[in-house]
Formats: structure tokens, sequence, C-alpha cells
């Protein structure tokens, strides 16, 4: 049966679902006055998955200047470092960079169209920037299932240029309906 709702809950740092507490990632420390809780009136069924822990999903992309300014238009970042490039000449970058959570974007989509899958649900992410992004540059963005604990899955999630690693973190994610059928 599908959650009946999804309840932010603050000073707690818990996952419930169907009564049971779940564990956040160990990086849920950086969150000490928030959580998220999940109920349900009715009890957990015995679930069987497709999904497997070491299974991995990766896609790529080359992010050109007009997705950029795209992104900006949508959200509102103009911040020069991404849009100008006589600007972003005067910074440490010296050309303009992607924003992060355009980088971010292609987690999404890894974990919404190949791993888990349709259907699943972003529920909590970490995540670190450790180096830019250029516009242009292919970007490989991977996921590799790491635990998986009732109908939630924790993934290991990576953005990389050849050897240089652009975002890095981890995220969890609900499963979708299908892969939490009864056996």
């Amino acid at each position: 049966p599908p959650l009946v709702g999804i309840i932010f809950c603050f000073y707690c740092v818990c996952l419930q679902k169907f009564g049971e507490a779940v564990e956040l990632p160990d990086s849920s420390r950086l969150l000490p006055e928030q959580g998220l809780c999940l109920q349900s009136p009715a009890a957990a069924p015995h679930l069987s998955r497709s999904l497997h822990i070491g299974q991995r999903a990766s896609l790529t992309k080359a992010f050109s200047s007009r997705d950029v300014e795209a992104f900006a238009e949508l959200t509102g970042d103009t911040n020069p470092l991404h849009l100008d490039p006589a600007y972003a000449s005067t910074t440490s970058f010296e050309t303009p960079i992607v924003h992060g959570v355009l980088i971010n974007g292609l987690i999404s989509a890894v974990l919404g169209t190949r791993m888990p899958g349709r259907g699943c649900i972003f529920l909590y992410q970490e995540i670190r920037f450790p180096a830019p992004l250029y516009v242009g540059e292919e970007v490989l963005a991977e996921a590799e299932v790491r635990k998986i604990k009732m109908s939630f899955a924790f993934i290991a999630v990576t953005c990389s240029v050849k050897d240089k690693v652009v975002m890095e973190g981890e995220v969890m994610v609900m499963l979708p309906e299908e892969q939490q059928q009864k056996e």
C-alpha cells in the first residue's frame, strides 16, 4: 500500500514508516534540528525488490551556456559567476561555471529515470562540490546503491569530468511502488 502522508517533523531526526524507525545516513548529523517523518497507519507488508546493493546507473551531459542561462532564468540565480565571462575572468575560476544545483539535477534524472526509476521519491541528500564544472565539460553522473532498508534505498552519488569530481554525496529515496510488491 502507498504511504498515506508525508509529515515534516522538527526536532526529530528520524524516519518512520508503518510505525518503525528507520535511520538516516550518518550524515544526518548535519541536520540536528530537522528530520523527516513518514507515517502510515497500516502494518508493513513483506517486500520484494528488483533493486540490489551494488547496483549502478549513470548518464552523461555537457551543459551549454544556453542551459545555464535557462536555469538562471527559471530560478532567478543570476550570479555573474555563472553567466558573465568578463566577470568570471576576474575570479579564480577564470571562466563561467555551472550552477551546483543544476549539476545535482543530473542525479535526480539518474534516480528518476534509471535507478530506482519511475515513481521513486527523493527524500534526503547530502552533497559536496569539491571542484567546479565548466560550461561545455561533459560530466558523468553516477549512482550506486549502498543500503536498502524497508522501502528506502541509500545511494552514493558522484558527478565527475574524467578524474575530476565536481559533486559527490549520499541520497535517500523511497522506492517506487512497483518495487514494493508483496512476495
